[in-house]
């Protein structure tokens, strides 16, 4: 079981988006994830939407669409299920950078990436 935001959560993660089919059309969008964690190196990594596939890479990305940042805390939480991500954005926990707007403006499509992750997220410890 890989541990969250490690190496091989990591890999795990990408090996489940390559190749998954999603809903999300042209033009493309990026999102970066930045989580924070005082005294450790930041884990960053970006997922690549657009024709009907997803992609994600570990790393910063030059041109995000949208950033989501967080401490590891939050994180984890957000990941669990135990806390959504509209709640950590209401109360600060969650900073959003970019085109917010692309976000409410393909809500729809952007839902669907959630279940390519699903069986990581139920075998990650935390």
């Amino acid at each position: 079981m890989p541990e969250f935001l490690s190496p091989g959560w990591l890999d795990a993660m990408s090996q489940a988006a390559n190749g998954a089919k999603v809903a999300v059309v042209e033009p493309g969008i990026v999102v970066q994830q930045v989580v924070t964690d005082p005294g450790r190196t930041d884990v960053v990594w970006w997922i690549e939407l657009g024709g009907g596939v997803i992609a994600l890479h570990p790393g910063k990305t030059p041109t995000p669409t949208v950033t989501f940042t967080q401490d590891a805390e939050t994180a984890a939480a957000i990941n669990q299920g135990l806390l959504s991500a509209q709640a950590a954005f209401m109360t600060g926990r969650l900073q959003v950078g970019g085109d917010v707007q692309v976000l409410l403006d393909r809500q729809e499509e952007l839902l669907g990436i959630d279940d390519v992750f699903a069986a990581i997220r139920a075998a990650t410890t935390y």
